[in-house]
């Protein structure tokens, strides 16, 4: 809307009584003059009398008692013979109102100009034609009275399209949004992009800073301008609404995560070992040796046999008879009666191995202690290899190798008896030693 500073001085007659002899003196109030032929008081014109009445560039239309200084651009209507018409570029001034008149006789009535009637004294005086409702303003406009005359015009907000006042879409104009203007009936309003607001002045949006005002994020918020980002502490992952974390569990990553069990804890995991192992570099299992620790149940006339997660205690003495002990693990048969068909002597051995061990594989070898001259031995698996679990292969004349077959499953122990044959080629002599060999399979393949 455009304001407009209008100078208006009311008019006011001053009459000076002098003696009956003097002639009578008429003083106009500022902006007006008197006008001896028609004797009245009439409106000096300040655009046609000042070069320079209006600065910057305005338009000087003049006015009763004064002069508007207007944008060239601005158009005002007054109203004549009950229509609106444009204000013509160089208006001439009507009779003003409310001027003093010469005095007159009681019979004389006053002449007033459009716009204005005589009162009781006999001046005249403006008719307020928004008051009376003589205007012809719609109903969407707002009337202002003017001196003998009205102005229609739209209310704040709206514009005229012929008689009838349509929302002005400041949106569609200069309406200094920042981010984005939404129109309204007869105003606007502006809104921001998400992550900012509106400061005071209702027009510029500045940054939210999220992670101060609500706090959004489950682990850690980080600012960014017009957003934030949200991230989550080792061991856990964002979830789908990008402000949630959720656990990563990962033991379901991979089955290599632990040698044994993985257990998945909050933001974290850990590996377990079985019974009978302990962890080592908080991934792989490593068997517990009992026997050298001391936490085993053995007897004094028991030995104590570690294997992978466990123990076993196996006599002292295995030594059963007709044979008899001779050293640590030897076992002979002295009485020649008694030990017909008999082994002369048995060595005792025991071994432990993983389970589901690869295979082939060379897993014990046994050798003669004693080398004579003119002998030839041979080497075979006497007993404990039922299931074909074992080979034993002869490497030289003095020695042979046991070797894994096929994969063993545990815990389980198995007795297997390895025979060396000795046979003397000069004296056609044969005898044989025999060696048993307990192997123990731990439960698991570590």
């Amino acid at each position: 809307m455009l304001g407009i500073c209008v100078c208006l001085c009311a008019v006011f007659a001053h009459v000076l009584s002098q003696e009956a002899e003097e002639p009578v003196s008429i003083t106009c109030t500022e902006g007006y003059e008197y006008d001896r032929v028609r004797e009245q008081c009439k409106d000096i014109d300040e655009c046609a009398l000042y070069d320079d009445a209006c600065k910057g560039g305005m338009q000087c239309i003049n006015h009763f008692g004064g002069y508007l200084c207007l944008p060239k651009s601005a158009v005002i209507y007054i109203s004549k013979d009950g229509e609106q018409v444009p204000l013509p570029d160089n208006p001439v001034p009507a009779v003003p109102p409310d001027q003093p008149q010469p005095p007159r006789g009681p019979s004389q009535s006053i002449r007033c100009p459009p716009g204005h009637a005589a009162d009781e004294q006999n001046f005249c005086k403006d008719i307020d034609e928004c008051v009376t409702g003589s205007h012809s303003c719609g109903p969407e406009q707002v009337c202002y009275n003017t001196r003998g005359s009205y102005m229609c015009q739209c209310a704040q907000g709206y514009q005229r399209n012929g008689d009838l006042c349509v929302d002005r879409d400041e949106c569609a104009t200069t309406h200094y949004c920042m981010h984005r203007c939404v129109n309204t009936p007869g105003s606007y309003y502006c809104e921001c992009k998400t992550g900012y607001k509106l400061v005071s002045n209702n027009h510029s949006c500045v940054d939210v800073n999220e992670c101060d005002a609500e706090s959004p994020c489950h682990h850690h918020c980080y600012n960014l301008i017009g957003s934030f980002l949200c991230q989550c502490d080792q061991g856990y992952e964002l979830a789908q609404d990008t402000v949630s974390c959720q656990d990563i569990d990962e033991c379901g990553l991979s089955s290599y995560m632990c040698q044994y069990q993985c257990v998945n804890n909050p933001g974290s995991y850990s590996c377990e070992c079985p019974q009978g192992y302990q962890l080592q570099a908080n991934r792989l299992c490593q068997d517990i040796n009992e026997c050298e620790t001391g936490t085993h149940n053995c007897q004094d006339d028991e030995m104590c046999w570690n294997y992978y997660g466990g123990f076993r205690c196996y006599p002292r003495n295995p030594c059963e008879p007709p044979y008899t002990q001779t050293s640590e693990n030897r076992c002979i048969c002295r009485a020649q009666t008694d030990c017909q068909g008999l082994p002369p002597s048995i060595v005792y051995k025991y071994m432990s191995i993983q389970a589901e061990r690869t295979v082939p594989a060379e897993i014990f070898q046994i050798q003669a202690t004693s080398i004579y001259a003119n002998t030839h031995n041979t080497f075979r698996i006497k007993s404990g290899n039922d299931g074909g679990e074992f080979f034993l292969r002869r490497s030289t004349n003095v020695s042979a190798m046991l070797v894994l077959t096929k994969p063993l499953t545990g815990p389980r122990e198995y007795v297997v008896d390895l025979e060396m044959i000795t046979h003397h080629l000069t004296m056609n002599y044969r005898s044989s030693s025999l060696l048993r060999l307990t192997i123990i399979v731990g439960p698991y393949a570590f």
